[in-house]
């Protein structure tokens, strides 16, 4: 099943002492580039970003409005921006945080349980990766666009809450295997995953 992605690295890295998060490097790589590799495949790629993160030929960079507005006004802002891109639009959505620098080895799994809950009429509206606690990580998620977009037209982008945005979605829970789950919000988490 064909896919879109929209990667978000936007937000100020307060707890990363205001260093820009998706250019921070892990095994010698922006985050942002680990993000983007999990998004081989995608037909099209938005990168909601700052214009000072440089993002490589071919994927599309925007910005939420109003700056700084939070993760669903970046999901808002990158739906936008794919509706603007050249070509069609994808039933599935993949949504990453670029700090999750290890879900490219899940991206396959969500994007099995997601096109098999579409294809089967099973009623689902996608799948997210559950973290070793079982909890749903709705930045790392394979979603049905239609249901992100509709979610966008009920609740207001800036300010909400992701559980706002995934409030009434039923989503699959694909259980992480190793750190696909962990995220960077310090530099104490950058060292646990430099050191695994």
């Amino acid at each position: 099943m064909t896919f879109d992605a929209v990667v978000l690295a936007g937000g100020t890295g307060r707890r990363l002492g205001g260093a820009s998060k998706p250019d921070v490097l892990l095994d010698g790589r922006r985050l942002l580039d680990h993000a983007l590799s999990a998004t081989a495949g995608a037909g099209r790629v938005v990168v909601v970003a700052p214009e000072d993160v440089a993002v490589p030929p071919g994927v599309v960079r925007t910005l939420e409005d109003p700056p700084l507005g939070g993760p669903v006004a970046g999901v808002a802002a990158g739906l936008a921006a794919l509706d603007a891109a050249p070509g069609p639009s994808a039933p599935l959505l993949l949504l990453l945080a670029c700090d999750v620098p290890r879900a490219a080895r899940a991206v396959p799994r969500l994007l099995r349980a997601a096109a098999a809950a579409h294809e089967g009429g099973t009623g689902r509206d996608g799948a997210a990766l559950a973290d070793a606690a079982g909890r749903q990580q709705w930045l790392t998620a394979v979603y049905r666009t239609a249901a992100l977009r509709e979610r966008l037209r009920v609740i207001p982008p800036a300010g909400a809450s992701v559980r706002e945005l995934v409030s009434g979605l039923d989503l699959a829970a694909v259980t992480a295997s190793g750190e696909e789950a962990a995220d960077v919000d310090t530099w104490q988490d950058l060292a646990a995953l430099e050191e695994s």
